[in-house]
């Protein structure tokens, strides 16, 4: 079950607080904890980091990383900041900073290339998809959002209207990446049992 504190808390006092399990973001001041992931929703999360990391790793295309903590925005005290960690954050080669000695940083402070959002089934709708909105806002260039109880894919483009995909439906992926996904194949991933 999520929460949300009702004390507000600067971003710094914010991330200064241990890691908590599950994961806790930091929007508008709030903290608020994210559901435990259960079956579907581990599935999907391990299977579309599976998938585009076998398209892109190799090639130093991208990476997918699954539940990263992103920190970022501007706002008025940082409170309109917000530290978010999507289930799935993709980013481009280039734009990892990687450490002096070619490590992945522990910190990512800047927006994912690609954002995707499972609906979990503890999860507000609003809350996640905000969280989509917000990384547009800030240069995100693509957004998905999964809903596994109706087998659709919400589609989030920067300055377009969301489109809902379904069934055979295309799904759209960043450009540099050479993958073809339809919405019936990426749910077709829950099917494990024969």
């Amino acid at each position: 079950m999520s929460y949300s504190t009702t004390q507000l808390l600067t971003l710094e006092e914010f991330l200064k607080l241990p890691e908590s399990k599950p994961a806790s973001e930091y929007i508008n001041g709030e903290i608020i904890q994210k559901p435990t992931p259960k079956g579907r929703h581990s599935r999907l999360q391990g299977k579309l980091c599976a998938v585009v990391n076998e398209v892109v790793e190799n090639r130093k295309i991208a990476y997918a990383f699954p539940e990263l903590r992103c920190t970022f925005g501007v706002g008025v005290a940082r409170r309109r900041y917000r530290s978010i960690v999507p289930d799935v954050a993709v980013f481009q080669w280039e734009r990892i900073r990687f450490t002096v000695d070619d490590e992945v940083p522990d910190n990512f402070e800047l927006p994912p290339d690609w954002t995707i959002e499972i609906l979990s089934p503890e999860q507000k709708p609003n809350k996640v998809i905000g969280n989509i909105l917000y990384c547009l806002k800030y240069g995100t260039r693509l957004g998905w959002f999964l809903d596994p109880d109706d087998f659709s894919i919400l589609v989030f483009l920067p300055r377009q209207q969301p489109v809902l995909l379904q069934g055979e439906d295309f799904l759209p992926v960043l450009p540099e990446i050479e993958l073809a996904l339809t919405v019936n194949q990426v749910f077709g991933w829950l099917k494990m049992g024969g």
